[in-house]
């Protein structure tokens, strides 16, 4: 033996008189020191992963934990030489590094009593850092906190206590908050186990009290078909683990009530499904809301397609303009052109620049001026001019910002062709009117100059006058466009077609007179009706007078001589033949002086038409033939 190791050796015993340590001695000195250096470790890995979980060490916290950390490794190591190494290596190096766990372990011992500040330490230094890590994790409850503190030391347990208590008002608070949310929401909240035993409630405005529910399943809550869609939905969510969403009616107090069900799987400590947890949401005043919407909207599509129809069977087209005045919509066809054509488009694109000019001065006086404007435009459409009467409206948007018109387009080109028309008429009327006096001041002159008292001016002058009226009657019914020359021969003519007597006969085609040539012929056709009653064919009952027309030249005469006595040598003219011819009555004589009616059918005519009249007075009776110029005739319509 060495002299550095025979101080080891017990004074007693000699290093010849101590015999060397049996094998069953070294096997358990050996794995005693392996076990305790297994353990060491183990505590350091525990030690370890305490400090991974703590967050926000102070410096002293640390300190006392890397130095505890050393001493443990240093123990570690001892006892792994001792059980590992060889006894040589052992008594070599196992003495200088027990001194360094010793002073190390004198260093833990004084942080240790720092760090308590009680003036003991715990039973161990791990009791320590234990406590350290109970102060960190939140307690399971009351009695687990409870038992967890027991072992602590009084400051750590009041500590710990403190902590408890504020999470217990946290935890309080927070449930109040929810319960508050869930009232104001009107959301029932739930949970249930696997068999569907509800495990906690709360319903808030609900007929069933959570306290009732407890215990309870949806076959004791709830009426058979709502419960069998939910416990159908449930039942799936536990097979599954996927939460679903679904949605059932019941029926309370106040009628129908929707609910819409959020319903999700919950876990065990174990990770597998140990019920559903589920939430309840009032969807009752959604789906009512949902149901009025519906319903206003078809009322709205509804009058839409009215409002369409309407304006697609007017003349009235709506369309809005942009700031640009580019389109932005029309409801019809407009200009000649389709919608597609029109929208996207300004008005310079598609008018003309004078109608655009019209146009665009309204549009841009309302925009600046924020208020309505009206007026009437025209714009040339092919070869027509149509007129528009144009009413433009501001557009505001939702904050009242004006950014385009609404505009309102009637066409009245209907109404200015009338318009037209009707000032036409009224300066024709005026015209006519002033004729119409001068014939009747002449007839006045002439009925006066022939007749012998004052009664027969009055019956002669006031039979003229009706003859007028008739063929004005008659001109007005055809809007002053003209008369049918059978239409105003018979009306001239109805008091001796009446009657079964059939004392006039009329035959001729459709032709029709202008109205000048109308009025003098219907005085006329008066005249020789009345010379005819009073001397000819109609004063006797045997008489009868034939009056028919042809067309020239080509039509022949209906029922008489194409060449008449006085027409034979004449070319024939265009325009209309017409032959008065009385037969039956009284011998004829030449008058010997003309009278107003013959100054009517012979003048009159020949000077107002510019027609060629052939008054003759035969012994078999009167006989007129009258060729009116096609210029005083009408085409046909």
């Amino acid at each position: 033996m060495s002299a550095a190791t025979d101080w080891l050796v017990p004074a007693a015993c000699g290093a010849e008189a101590c015999p060397p340590p049996g094998a069953l001695y070294v096997f358990l000195a050996r794995a005693a020191d392996l076990a305790i250096a297994v353990e060491l470790l183990a505590i350091l890995v525990g030690l370890l992963w305490i400090a991974g979980r703590r967050r926000g060490w102070p410096g002293a916290d640390r300190g006392l934990a890397w130095t505890s950390g050393g001493f443990l490794l240093l123990l570690g190591a001892v006892h792994g030489a001792n059980a590992l190494g060889p006894q040589t290596l052992s008594f070599a190096w196992v003495l200088p590094a027990k001194v360094a766990a010793a002073l190390l372990g004198g260093v833990v011992v004084w942080l240790v009593w720092r760090w308590t500040a009680q003036g003991r330490v715990a039973a161990t230094g791990f009791a320590s850092l234990a406590a350290v890590d109970v102060r960190e994790r939140e307690p399971a409850g009351p009695q687990m906190a409870a038992q967890r503190l027991e072992p602590a030391p009084d400051a750590s347990r009041r500590e710990l206590e403190g902590r408890l208590d504020e999470r217990t008002r946290e935890l309080a608070l927070a449930k109040a908050r929810l319960e508050a949310a869930l009232h104001g929401a009107h959301i029932h909240a739930f949970s249930q186990d696997r068999e569907l035993r509800y495990t906690w409630a709360y319903n808030p405005d609900s007929a069933v009290a959570a306290a009732d529910m407890i215990g309870r399943t949806d076959d004791d809550i709830f009426p058979a078909d709502v419960r069998n869609a939910l416990t159908a939905v449930k039942q799936r969510v536990l097979a599954t683990g996927q939460p679903e969403i679904c949605e059932a009616c019941s029926a309370d107090a106040d009628g129908q009530v929707h609910y819409s069900y959020h319903i999700a799987p919950s876990f065990g400590g174990d990770g597998a499904i140990d019920g559903i947890t589920g939430v309840a949401i009032d969807v009752s005043r959604i789906r009512l809301l949902e149901n009025e919407q519906q319903r206003l909207g078809d009322e709205l599509r509804g009058a839409l397609q009215c409002y369409e129809i309407a304006l697609r069977g007017s003349h009235v087209t709506l369309f809005t303009q942009d700031r640009d005045l580019r389109f932005t919509s029309i409801s019809n066809p407009l200009f000649g052109r389709e919608v597609s054509d029109i929208v996207g488009h300004t008005t310079a694109d598609i008018l003309p620049k004078d109608s655009r000019d019209q146009f665009g001065a309204l549009v841009r006086a309302s925009l600046a001026s924020g208020h309505g404007q009206g007026g009437e435009v025209s714009v040339k459409e092919a070869d027509k001019t149509r007129w528009y009467d144009l009413h433009v409206e501001p557009l505001p948007d939702s904050k009242g910002n004006i950014v385009g018109v609404t505009c309102a387009l009637f066409d009245i080109t209907d109404r200015k062709t009338n318009e037209g028309h009707l000032r036409l008429l009224m300066r024709e009327l005026t015209h006519r009117s002033k004729n119409l006096l001068a014939v009747i001041q002449s007839m006045a002159r002439q009925t006066a100059r022939h007749a012998g008292t004052i009664d027969s001016f009055l019956e002669t002058f006031g039979d003229r006058l009706q003859a007028l009226a008739t063929s004005h009657d008659l001109l007005v019914q055809e809007g002053w466009y003209g008369a049918s020359l059978q239409d105003l021969t018979r009306r001239q003519l109805a008091k001796y077609l009446d009657g079964a007597a059939n004392r006039v006969t009329l035959s001729g085609p459709a032709i029709h007179l202008k109205p000048a040539a109308a009025q003098s012929f219907g005085l006329a056709l008066h005249e020789l009706a009345m010379n005819a009653e009073r001397f000819g064919a109609l004063s006797v009952p045997k008489g009868r007078v034939e009056v028919v027309w042809r067309k020239l030249p080509s039509d022949p005469m209906p029922a008489l001589e194409p060449a008449t006595k006085g027409g034979a040598e004449k070319a024939e003219k265009e325009g209309v033949e017409i032959v008065w011819a009385e037969h039956g009555g009284p011998d004829v004589t030449t008058p010997s002086r003309r009278g107003f009616g013959s100054l009517v059918v012979e003048k009159n005519l020949s000077r107002a038409l510019d027609a060629d009249v052939a008054l003759t007075f035969e012994p078999a009776g009167v006989r007129c033939r009258m060729m009116i110029p096609a210029s005083h005739l009408l085409g046909e319509r």
